[in-house]
């Protein structure tokens, strides 16, 4: 029976010749990898690609757009506050007919056509319009929450390309580490083949590590694709293809990552994009306010105007008559509204209510923004303790791989100790990478949060990368 079970077991096996198809896929597509790493540009960082994603990103560009398009509303509104002339001119032809007796009676009825043409300059300076000034300070302040905007769009691509960049440096790591737990499984899976066939092991044991090797395939497949959604994200955010990002430096210094005081990150928010804007919202409403106001206060302008008219006249029964002349005239003009209705009240109880709106968005930002920071804030503290547990963890378990090993040579150990110790290593490291890089990529969270994100930062995380 003994007999029976090593030759089955070594016969060519058809699940086995699916794998070894399989595995030789996975070569040849890793080796297309290579060969396109191998083709793309040399690595770069941060700073670099940031400087593409810039000119790249549509919606770093729509909102660099919104704040030029706010900057030239703003001046629309300042031309509320300065003078204004017009050219106006005219043509009329009218015809009149009188019903009313000549006198003396016995001339005949008078029938009269005239021609006026008119060409005058008009010229309007606003001396005084709480309206139109309150206006002009709403579109200024409209212009600082475009620039807000603009900001937090900006931080918003810092963090986007942050993400993007340490999740393909994560995919690579996780592929690596996936290819050298698939290499090592099928170390083990040749070595117990060749204990079964002297006799040392059971098929259990093979099956074992066949069945590790097989979910390895599967793994190092999912981390090829990975890899490539990864790298597509990357290309895409920056505006190239086959974009190569250094790596982290080895060992790391994440130690330049600490937070600091949890307080001083929340008092820094005072700053922040959100909570400028909304507190300039708040400042439009209180504007509102006002320039509903006054629609009760008068108006006053400074009114100039010269005029040129010409009148051709011809009375059926007298002679033709006509005439031109210039008028000239400068004046001040005033203007107040008695009553309209209600709806200067209702305006001013509209605008009141939303003001009140605001006033509550800006608390609402301020609290919401110092809630991000502080969980921003312990979620860095939290990963910086976790990458020191993770690498004392990793190194524990490489020592304990190694020593079952040596104890699976000499015979104290099984097979199935050193599959179970493999994994284990694999999996510890693949926790290490991702807790590196996330806290990495929370470090920039929190300055997002806190508002004091800027290009510079992305300079200081470059000098966690290889050169």
């Amino acid at each position: 029976m003994l007999f029976m079970l090593r030759s089955h077991a070594a016969e060519p096996h058809p699940r086995g010749l699916r794998q070894r198809a399989l595995a030789l896929a996975v070569g040849a597509a890793l080796m297309g990898c290579g060969l396109q790493a191998a083709q793309a540009a040399q690595a770069e960082d941060l700073v670099s690609l940031y400087q593409a994603a810039r000119a790249h990103d549509a919606g770093f560009l729509a909102a660099q757009a919104q704040a030029e398009a706010s900057r030239y509303r703003a001046e629309q509104a300042k031309a509320l506050q300065r003078p204004s002339v017009a050219l106006q001119g005219s043509i009329n032809r009218s015809k009149y007919d009188s019903s009313v007796p000549p006198v003396p009676p016995q001339l005949p009825a008078t029938d009269a056509m005239a021609t006026t043409k008119r060409l005058a300059i008009v010229a309007r300076q606003p001396l005084y319009n709480a309206g139109n000034q309150a206006q002009v300070d709403q579109a200024e302040q409209t212009l600082t929450v475009a620039q807000a905007d603009l900001q937090s769009a900006e931080q918003d691509l810092i963090v986007r390309l942050t993400q993007a960049y340490f999740d393909v440096l994560a995919a690579r790591d996780v592929l690596q580490t996936t290819e050298a737990n698939k290499k090592a499984l099928d170390e083990q899976l040749a070595s117990a083949k060749r204990s079964f066939e002297v006799g040392n092991a059971t098929i259990t044991d093979t099956r074992e590590a066949q069945a590790r090797f097989d979910l390895a395939t599967a793994q190092e497949l999912a981390a090829v694709n990975d890899l490539r959604v990864k790298q597509l994200a990357l290309d895409q955010l920056v505006g190239k293809a086959q974009v190569a990002p250094a790596p982290l430096a080895n060992p790391s210094a994440l130690d330049m990552l600490a937070v600091g005081d949890m307080e001083e990150w929340v008092q820094r928010t005072q700053t922040a994009p959100i909570v400028r804007k909304a507190e300039t919202g708040l400042r439009v409403a209180q504007l509102e306010v006002e320039r509903v106001r006054a629609g009760h206060l008068p108006t006053v302008d400074l009114v100039a105007n010269v005029a040129r008219t010409d009148v051709d006249s011809k009375v059926v029964t007298a002679r033709t008559t006509g005439g031109d002349g210039t008028n000239a005239s400068l004046g001040v003009e005033m203007n107040m509204s008695l009553y309209a209705g209600g709806a200067v009240q209702n305006q001013i109880r509209e605008a009141l209510a939303l003001a009140e709106r605001s006033r509550q968005e800006v608390d609402q930002a301020r609290r919401g923004t110092a809630l991000n920071v502080r969980q921003a804030f312990l979620a860095v503290q939290s990963g910086l303790a976790q990458v020191k547990a993770y690498e004392a963890a990793e190194s524990s378990a490489r020592l304990a791989l190694e020593a079952t090993q040596l104890g699976y040579r000499v015979g104290v150990r099984i097979n199935k100790d050193v599959l179970d110790a493999q994994t284990q290593l694999t999996s510890t490291q693949k926790d290490l990478y991702k807790a590196r890089y996330d806290v990495i990529v929370g470090s920039v969270r929190l300055r997002q949060a806190s508002g004091t994100l800027n290009a510079e930062d992305l300079t200081a995380l470059n000098k966690l990368l290889a050169n």
